[in-house]
């Protein structure tokens, strides 16, 4: 009689963050893990609910490590163990710096499901990382949103005027146009200061790793801000919930 060949599991190591987690009976969990090598997958995680399970504390949304799985592709995946490359102390003993971690897994999330691009979790952890070590949270975070325009299919005009395509005499941008404006075609619009214009070029080409410090005004940062606030409002379509939360946090 023939034995049926048995089929050994091979167990996978794999650097991620959880992005979200979900109940599955008494005891155990899925959780959706963000990826380098496979972009976010379903993983389950058994008995991991248990006050006695080792790796029940490292199941927990934001956990960001070195997850052992049995990979399934296209299947939930089984959690074996977890090692912690980063336990993000900062940002987890500040509420205000959740809420703009909230906001970013969010946004990256909603981006990757329309883009399916991996190299949306570089951006993603470096921003987190940049964020854990002091510097200012809305400008990363503003940094992520510009860089994620082109996976969505909204990229920004930033090496001319949008209107008529000159290279010189740049004097704003403008939201509900969708880029720079030249002293030509500037009607009424609002006027930012240079620093501004010349920043908004720097997020969006900037590596973020790059990033050691941020000396920028509380003015241009403002205004920062509130461009791209209207240009994601005017055109990605994403009215997220976090970004709603963030903003009263802000009193935006």
């Amino acid at each position: 009689m023939l034995k049926k060949r048995e089929v050994k599991k091979v167990i996978t190591k794999v650097e991620g963050i959880i992005v979200n987690e979900t109940p599955y009976g008494d005891s155990s969990k899925i959780i959706q893990l963000f990826t380098r090598k496979y972009g976010i997958i379903g993983v389950m995680c058994k008995g991991v609910k248990s006050m006695k399970s080792p790796i029940r504390a490292l199941t927990i949304k934001f956990t960001y490590g070195s997850f052992y799985l049995y990979y399934k592709e296209d299947k939930l995946s089984i959690l074996k163990d977890v090692d912690v490359l980063c336990e993000f102390k900062t940002i987890k003993s500040d509420i205000l710096l959740i809420s703009y971690l909230n906001y970013i897994t969010e946004l990256t999330t909603q981006v990757y499901k329309q883009s399916n691009d991996f190299i949306l979790y570089d951006y993603y952890i470096a921003g987190i990382k940049k964020i854990e070590t002091g510097l200012n949270p809305l400008v990363i975070t503003n940094i992520l949103e510009l860089k994620y325009l082109p996976y969505l299919g909204v990229g920004l005009e930033l090496d001319a005027c949008i209107l008529c395509g000159n290279k010189t005499n740049i004097v704003t941008l403008d939201a509900d146009d969708g880029g720079f404006i030249c002293k030509n075609c500037y009607t009424q619009q609002i006027l930012v200061s240079p620093k501004t214009v010349k920043l908004v070029r720097m997020y969006y080409y900037v590596e973020i790793d790059s990033i050691s410090e941020l000396k920028i005004s509380e003015e241009v940062v403002k205004e920062i801000n509130f461009f791209i606030n209207r240009y994601y409002e005017r055109y990605t379509g994403l009215f997220l919930n976090s970004k709603k939360f963030l903003n009263k946090m802000l009193d935006l």
